[in-house]
């Protein structure tokens, strides 16, 4: 009996999901590290040479919300991968920065999935980028799931983020 194409497109979501699911798990024992406490320990990195960094800018450059980013923020400190502090003159304003052991960590990360998924997606011709995007719109409004905000990390246990407003 021949496969129906919605049992390969409900395979392909499978295959897609445990994916996601394996490369978190790899992820976290390779580097200890879930993958969005990794893009965040990343993003101070990259932030902290050139000035003080905050929650919220982090927020944004992870495109999580700070509500997500604190609590992230409070395992990577727990961990004493970083250390948040009052630098400024604004004594409201939490910075954040690596301590020794973040730097370390920091300077041997793996590329995380979904940059790889970015980097072979921007290989693509426009057309083809815009064919796959209305074909995925299309599965996600038969999954019901248009309603659904999702930031762009592929990490099977990270919140969503809230709508702005």
């Amino acid at each position: 009996m021949p496969t129906k194409p919605s049992d390969e497109v409900l395979r392909s979501i499978r295959r897609i999901l445990r994916k996601v699911s394996q490369h978190s798990r790899q992820l976290s024992r390779q580097v200890g590290l879930t993958v969005p406490q990794l893009l965040c320990l990343r993003a101070i990195a990259e932030t902290e040479a050139d000035c003080e960094v905050t929650v919220a800018q982090v927020g944004q450059s992870v495109q999580l919300s700070s509500a997500t980013v604190s609590r992230i923020l409070d395992r990577l400190e727990q961990s004493q991968l970083i250390v948040r502090e009052r630098k400024s003159a604004d004594r409201r304003k939490v910075c954040l920065s690596l301590t020794e052991q973040g730097r370390q960590k920091a300077r041997n990360l793996p590329t995380p999935l979904q940059e790889r998924f970015v980097t072979r997606m921007e290989s693509l011709s426009l057309k083809e980028q815009s064919q796959l995007l209305d074909t995925l719109a299309k599965i996600v409004d038969m999954m019901e799931a248009s309603d659904l905000d999702a930031a762009p990390v592929l990490d099977p246990a990270i919140d969503i983020k809230p709508p702005e407003g």
